[in-house]
């Protein structure tokens, strides 16, 4: 894993994550826990509105946080109840974090390369919807990051179990001083919280 990177995952442990957040994030952990107990695969889908920025982030620490706790089965997705793009800010405050990222195309909807360790394969990162063929069918835990797509969807095709997890969104302080700072204390919030359930996790 990137050094930079591993020193931010070290002062996660200094954010405290409030014992209302741990009983919300408590489902996820039985989900986790209970797949590795009986040694499956464990597929997990982020979902948020426009699949552009919290469900992003939540994948992306979550799959790199798997890796450092050694959870080899664990395989992250996101997705949303519609396209749009992820953010760039998204990819600025991952880099800060010491992800390493590469811009592959530049369409609308652009499509990154975020890698977390030098000889790992990137996750891919774009705005998809929570039903694309890039996402699992079936068996996964679908973990809803913003109220509107959790009130949006009370049902997920495929899913075994059905999460609510929200974030504030970020986008309210776009085109303000605040903008950076404010993605990068939701960026670092959702790191934290996914550093509690996959340290949680006992092997």
């Amino acid at each position: 894993m990137f050094t930079k990177l591993l020193t931010t995952i070290d002062g996660l442990q200094t954010l405290v994550v409030s014992d209302d957040r741990k009983n919300t994030l408590q489902p996820l952990i039985d989900f986790i826990q209970s797949k590795i107990d009986n040694n499956q695969q464990v597929n997990i889908n982020f979902i948020c509105t426009h699949n552009s920025r919290r469900s992003h982030l939540s994948q992306i620490w979550s799959q790199a946080l798997a890796s450092y706790f050694n959870l080899p089965n664990v395989y992250c997705y996101s997705g949303g109840t519609e396209t749009t793009a992820m953010f760039p800010m998204i990819a600025k405050v991952l880099e800060q974090s010491g992800f390493q990222t590469q811009k592959l195309s530049n369409e609308n909807n652009p499509i990154y390369a975020i890698k977390y360790a030098e000889n790992i394969h990137p996750i891919i990162g774009f705005s998809k919807r929570m039903d694309s063929v890039f996402n699992p069918t079936s068996g996964f835990a679908a973990v809803m990051t913003c109220s509107q797509a959790d009130a949006g969807c009370p049902f997920v095709p495929g899913a075994e179990k059905r999460i609510p997890i929200t974030f504030e969104d970020p986008k309210v302080f776009d085109g303000t001083p605040e903008q950076e700072a404010k993605y990068k204390e939701r960026s670092l919030q959702i790191a934290a919280e996914m550093y509690h359930v996959f340290s949680s996790i006992k092997q």
